[in-house]
């Protein structure tokens, strides 16, 4: 049981994370939001879709969907920050509840397809959002949007 709460645990505080990141990213304007950015993804938006496409097909992969790698969303297809919120909203529910809704016995499975187990894929999707987010925020903070401090421990703490 307890490797399951860590990993729900972990789960809920990326996509918190991410969440409060929106929140930033609302301040941007609609120029800064899609302005090509020459690192990793490029914009502000081609990170947040691309975050929302690797989650979505791990997810799509845990429920051992054969076309989980054919899930792939065009940043140009969201070209508003509401637009490209309403894509991670619906994947961050999604993933969470899958989550929320596992055993112990689920972490040790393997889906098909992958070539690990559930646990190490959950762990991976929690630590790419990490990685991502820092990305990110260094992008608002150029853009002079608020930041955040993302320590696992002061998520936690609260």
């Amino acid at each position: 049981m307890l490797a399951l709460e860590m990993v729900r645990t972990l789960t809920d505080y990326n996509y918190a994370l991410q969440r409060r990141m929106w929140e930033s990213i609302f301040h941007l304007s609609d120029e800064q939001f899609v302005l090509e950015i020459p690192y990793s993804h490029g914009s502000v938006r081609n990170q947040v879709v691309h975050l929302a496409r690797t989650d979505g097909r791990f997810l799509r992969a845990l429920q051992d969907d054969p076309g989980a790698r054919s899930y792939n969303p065009d940043p140009a297809e969201y070209p508003t920050r509401a637009e490209a919120n309403q894509l991670f909203e619906t994947v961050a529910q999604e993933f969470q509840a899958y989550v929320h809704s596992m055993n112990d016995t689920n972490l040790e499975r393997i889906p098909l397809g992958l070539p690990g187990p559930t646990w190490q894929v959950l762990l991976h999707v929690a630590n790419h959002g990490a990685d991502h987010r820092a990305q990110v925020l260094r992008l608002l903070h150029d853009f002079g949007a608020p930041t955040f401090d993302q320590d696992l421990v002061l998520y936690l703490w609260r």
